[in-house]
């Protein structure tokens, strides 16, 4: 596994998303013991960065990472994120990035992961009720007392992140991209590369699609959050399936998976990109880790680059509200 720097902080090319685990995915929860068995061999692999959220269960993710790391913390660059659950307010998926519910939020996150400090503290989505410089100087604040090593930003938009930067140097910032989704090349790319600012791709291999293993929608159970999202619907999902399908193809041609080919080619667009694919199996990370290995052509990163855009938004009209564009 090759490293890179975000900003200062050293992960691996490649990352693990741990939220399907527990949340939002066919299957979540459902199996914790092959979850535990899916992190440690990604720290096995060499894979370092692992990304949580308060809001992931809520809360159930962070407590399943405590068990999954216990023994072997220092081996891994921990992120979490705050500011979807309003602890004294209206409570998970409500807004809220005040200071004063920063402070209840890392407290909580610590003693669910079971350390004494978080190596990279994201606001998950931007609070237009709380100005960023107000947010920015709370982790501040956490940096300078040893709680937080660094600080990110998840789907904010350009303003955002120049004025959070001003106060507290942002390592990272988190975002959806992937070969279906790369809306922030033009607006976000450049100021990430003129801050020193590094990006991790969640969502790299398009919720499933770009696995090559999504055929239909029949097999989401209700809680897939899937089942409502506008790519993988009607016509959509028709549109956008045929475009895994040309993955597909070029990954025979390249002797690689289709997952293997989405993240080589997202790797392949800056060495200041770490995505992190999630998974819930080991099967999976050895897999997804194994594009580190995957070198493509010229001519193929071309044609990848090429593809049509996938049809359908990337979230639903309530979902969207909460991003920052």
């Amino acid at each position: 596994m090759r490293y890179i720097k975000l900003r200062d902080l050293e992960v691996s090319r490649i990352g693990l998303g741990a939220m399907g685990m527990s949340h939002g995915y066919t299957g979540s929860g459902t199996d914790d013991a092959e979850s535990i068995r899916t992190v440690h061999r990604a720290i096995e692999l060499g894979v370092t960065l692992i990304d949580t959220a308060e809001i992931y269960g809520p809360y159930t993710n962070e407590e399943l990472l405590a068990r999954a790391l216990k023994g072997c913390r220092d081996k891994v660059v921990l992120a979490t994120k705050f500011g979807l659950v309003s602890h004294g307010g209206d409570g998970p998926w409500n807004l809220d990035s005040s200071p004063a519910n920063i402070r209840t939020a890392v407290e909580g996150s610590l003693k669910r992961l079971g350390t004494d400090h978080i190596d990279l503290y994201y606001q998950h989505r931007v609070d237009p009720n709380t100005p960023i410089e107000e947010t920015a100087g709370a982790v501040k604040e956490l940096i300078e007392e040893g709680k937080v090593r660094a600080f990110g930003l998840s789907e904010a938009g350009p303003d955002t992140i120049r004025r959070a930067h001003a106060v507290q140097p942002v390592t990272a910032v988190q975002s959806e991209y992937s070969l279906f989704t790369r809306g922030i090349e033009e607006r976000i790319l450049p100021i990430l590369r003129e801050l020193n600012i590094g990006l991790v791709p969640f969502s790299p291999l398009g919720r499933g699609f770009l696995t090559g293993t999504v055929r239909s929608t029949d097999h989401f159970d209700e809680n897939d959050f899937r089942r409502g999202n506008p790519r993988f619907t009607g016509e959509n999902f028709r549109h956008n399936l045929a475009l895994a399908e040309e993955v597909e193809a070029l990954a025979a041609e390249a002797g690689a998976t289709p997952a293997q080919v989405a993240l080589a080619w997202l790797l392949a667009q800056g060495d200041d990109i770490a995505p992190v694919p999630g998974t819930k199996r080991v099967s999976r990370v050895e897999e997804n880790t194994g594009a580190d290995t995957v070198s493509l052509t010229g001519e193929q990163l071309a044609r990848l680059s090429s593809l049509p855009p996938a049809a359908g938004a990337t979230h639903t009209e309530a979902q969207a509200r909460m991003l920052e564009r």
